[in-house]
């Protein structure tokens, strides 16, 4: 998996690590790096759709994950996880995720998961409509 470097219309957010993202080898557990992918990701999708305007009747679901682990997260770390969808083929996404330390820029984490789009009545994979792809990837990058 190669580690790219977050694009500019890469999608940030920050956040600070809880004392119960820790394991008894006093740093953040692997489980926490997980979850705040997919925290980022659900961030990057409710800025495209916020709450306020009616979703599409859709739901994404992780097919893969591939995570690297490169350095150790401490309770009180202040980190900023960069998203973006690299690509869209069908009822799938291919989406990059960089997690590092705003203090210093170390990269934590770097991740790559396939997403799938779901009907949300039926459960079956549906084609990313094209103004969903164009929401979530900028023009030219398709």
């Amino acid at each position: 998996m190669d580690t790219p470097l977050a694009p500019n219309h890469a999608f940030n957010h920050v956040f600070s690590v809880a004392e119960s993202d820790i394991d008894q080898l006093g740093h953040a557990n692997n489980v926490a790096y997980v979850r705040w992918v997919q925290e980022v990701a659900a961030a990057h999708w409710h800025h495209f759709y916020p709450p306020t305007e009616a979703l599409p009747p859709h739901v994404w679901v992780v097919q893969e994950h591939h995570v690297r682990y490169l350095r150790s997260a401490y309770a009180g770390d202040k980190l900023r996880a960069s998203t973006w969808v690299a690509d869209v083929k069908g009822a799938s996404s291919k989406r990059m995720t960089r997690i590092e330390r705003v203090a210093d820029g170390q990269l934590l984490c770097a991740a790559e998961t396939q997403w799938v789009l779901l009907d949300a009545g039926s459960g079956r994979p549906v084609r990313v409509p094209g103004e969903m792809m164009e929401r979530l990837m900028p023009t030219g990058q398709q």
